[in-house]
């Protein structure tokens, strides 16, 4: 690439309203750029020439907009978060070491921080992206019409950035759900949300490209089929509407390429086709059921093409094969390339996570794989991340192995310790945590590595783990004593 190129930074695209709780991830995009005009030469030699007849190719239709702006304005609301002030620890190695404390803190303000989300059905269901109310303590959602309500939580999808809340409401205007499925690349799109907290903002602009994977999602079974577009999208458009020149949801705005922070051309989209199981799947489960085949991938490059002797740059080809997965038992092997699931067309890796995305544990699907220059038509039944077919339950029961209730630590043993957080073990019985050596009124400060204040903050964080591969299925804890010392602890939840 040569250097006069750009670089771009993928953004995730919440607001900062007060004191910024924005979420930011990057990475290098270097996107090709033309420099200068194109021009046309004509040569004085006179020579047959044929026109191409314009009448015959298919009308882009008309570019008015208002009617979808219309059928998608009031069905955008705006996401308002609140943080509850907080103290930030400042290590001090020498106490932990030889006192087991972890130093000292001070205290931080409130912060507040906006998105936008989609309302989905008349009684109440939103759909936003993740980053937008992550962590947040109190969620609030405003209507076009100026409506306030409190919004709760139903569930939310680290792995596709998809978030689902429930205000008390009824009557409320919705968004016709439209099939991604059908978007081509350069047809119009608008985007509907609340940038910079100026409400009900419509831009427009073309479908750039589809299936777009920008690597910035963080989990470790992250899917990203992104929509890219260029309609201008800032922050706070993040969880707002992508919709069809037909006013329908065709995606979930979610991420912008930009060197500042804001639009500077491209923008990314969860499409309906991956949002639509994911929201079915918290409604119906209280959690996302995800299908595994049981391979690792590789995207097909000419180098590889060459150094393989494959007969094809298109599809998704398979560098290695779980044992006993999906997959294995279906009888891919590793050098296939993955072409085609259940008759539609894979081209790419991001191709093969989409579709697979689409199913749940249990489901059975056809593969068509090339090996050796034949084609080979084979069937697999999709598995969950144990390895078995059955549906996940919520981490509900989950809690119950570890034997333990629980409750959010108050204030006074919070300012005694010097924390503002954690999940105080109020009761043990027989189980994982007292096994484990962990004892009454210890409070659980991380699990996993993440901040743990109430008990749905560990529920989800045992429901990540026991959907984990069997070697991933453990539970990382830190606990502060009642004396305010640290200590660590591994759980084996299969134990």
């Amino acid at each position: 690439m040569k250097q006069g190129l750009k670089i771009f930074g993928i953004v995730l695209l919440t607001a900062a309203v007060s004191a910024a709780t924005t979420i930011g991830i990057s990475r290098s995009l270097k996107p090709s750029v033309l420099y200068g005009q194109s021009v046309v030469q004509q040569d004085s030699t006179s020579l047959p020439m044929a026109y191409a007849r314009f009448s015959s190719l298919p009308t882009a239709g008309e570019t008015d907009f208002t009617l979808a702006a219309e059928l998608s304005v009031n069905a955008v609301v705006h996401v308002k978060t609140t943080y509850k002030s907080q103290r930030q620890q400042i290590s001090d190695p020498w106490l932990e070491f030889f006192f087991g404390r972890p130093g000292t803190t001070r205290e931080m303000p409130a912060q507040t921080a906006s998105g936008s989300g989609v309302i989905i059905s008349q009684d109440g269901y939103i759909v936003t992206n993740n980053h937008v109310i992550d962590k947040a303590d109190k969620i609030e959602v405003v209507l076009n019409d100026k409506r306030e309500f409190t919004a709760t939580l139903v569930g939310t999808d680290p792995n596709t950035d998809i978030a689902l809340l429930k205000i008390d409401a009824s009557d409320l205007p919705i968004i016709a759900i439209g099939n991604s499925d059908d978007l081509k690349v350069g047809e119009w799109v608008l985007a509907v949300g609340n940038p910079f907290n100026l409400t009900s903002t419509v831009t427009a602009g073309i479908v750039s490209a589809k299936a777009r994977n920008i690597n910035i999602l963080s989990t470790e079974m992250k899917i990203e089929s992104f929509i890219q577009t260029d309609a201008a999208v800032n922050p706070g458009n993040s969880g707002g509407a992508l919709v069809n020149t037909h006013g329908e949801l065709v995606g979930i705005n979610t991420a912008i390429a930009s060197q500042t922070g804001s639009y500077s051309g491209y923008s990314f989209a969860v499409p309906t086709s991956i949002m639509q199981k994911v929201v079915s799947d918290i409604r119906q489960y209280g959690i996302v059921q995800r299908a595994i085949l049981g391979i690792q991938m590789q995207e097909i490059t000419d180098q590889l093409q060459k150094e393989k002797n494959l007969p094809t740059l298109q599809g998704a080809y398979v560098a290695n094969v779980i044992a006993d997965g999906a997959a294995d038992k279906a009888g891919v092997k590793e050098g296939d390339v993955i072409t085609q699931i259940d008759n539609t067309p894979i081209k790419t890796g991001t191709d093969l996570q989409e579709q697979i995305a689409r199913h749940r544990p249990g489901d059975t699907v056809t593969l068509t794989v090339l090996r050796q220059g034949k084609m080979l038509t084979l069937t697999a039944e999709l598995t969950n991340r144990a390895g078995g077919t059955s549906l996940v339950e919520k981490g509900g029961d989950a809690l119950k192995s570890l034997g333990a209730e629980f409750k959010e630590v108050d204030s006074a043993v919070a300012n005694r310790l010097g924390i503002n957080y954690g999940l105080q073990v109020k009761s043990l019985s027989n189980g994982k945590l007292k096994t484990a050596g962990i004892q009454k009124d210890y409070i659980i400060l991380k699990a996993n590595n993440r901040v743990i204040r109430s008990e749905e903050d560990l529920k989800e964080v045992v429901d990540n783990a026991q959907q984990a591969s069997q070697r991933d299925r453990v539970l990382f804890l830190t606990c502060c004593t009642a004396n305010g010392k640290v200590h660590y602890f591994a759980i084996n939840l299969d134990e």
